[in-house]
């Protein structure tokens, strides 16, 4: 018999899908596809826009939601033969790394827990929850944030934004030392 175990859901410790044959109850056989996902992104793109895409694209990834958006505007922009303003470009790449930041504590954090050591994913969660709240700040939202336009952005950064991205920034380097 062959049996389809997975995929398991994507907030998992990574997806995962498994085809196993079976002898009665013993698995003979198993052919593993880590890393499969399937939610049928492909087949909504096919009716909308690039900029309705936009909103699909960074949930793909709920724990790094500008490692996929910043990336499709860019080729959308390639495509179109479009080039955001400097300006743009770098409070993109300031976002994109701020999402990269995020989803690196919370592995280190989670990495702790696997090792048996549940403190470090408190210690994640909390410096998580600074770098979100910047993100936030920014967008309008923590983990869809949908800020990312073809030829620009949705807004300009808020006042002040800059200098507390730098204090919370010190406050996560002081995790990563302790």
């Amino acid at each position: 018999m062959l049996i389809n175990i997975g995929p398991q859901h994507p907030a998992t410790h990574g997806t995962l899908r498994i085809i196993a044959r079976l002898d009665g109850e013993q698995v003979v056989w198993a052919d593993v596809a880590p890393g499969y996902m399937h939610r049928g992104y492909e087949k909504l793109t096919e009716v909308r826009t690039y900029p309705q895409v936009t909103t699909l694209i960074n949930r793909i990834d709920w724990l790094g939601s500008f490692a996929n958006e910043v990336p499709f505007i860019l080729a959308a922009e390639q495509l179109m033969d479009i080039e955001a303003p400097p300006r743009a470009q770098w409070i993109r790449t300031i976002l994109f790394e701020l999402s990269r930041i995020a989803n690196i504590v919370l592995f280190l954090g989670d990495l702790g827990v696997q090792l048996g050591a549940v403190t470090p994913a408190f210690f994640a969660f909390r410096d998580r929850e600074y770098v979100l709240n910047l993100i936030e700040g920014a967008t309008g939202g923590r983990f869809h944030p949908n800020f990312d336009r073809i030829g620009g952005l949705k807004d300009d950064l808020p006042k002040g934004w800059l200098a507390e991205t730098k204090n919370v920034m010190g406050k996560v380097a002081r995790f990563c030392d302790e």
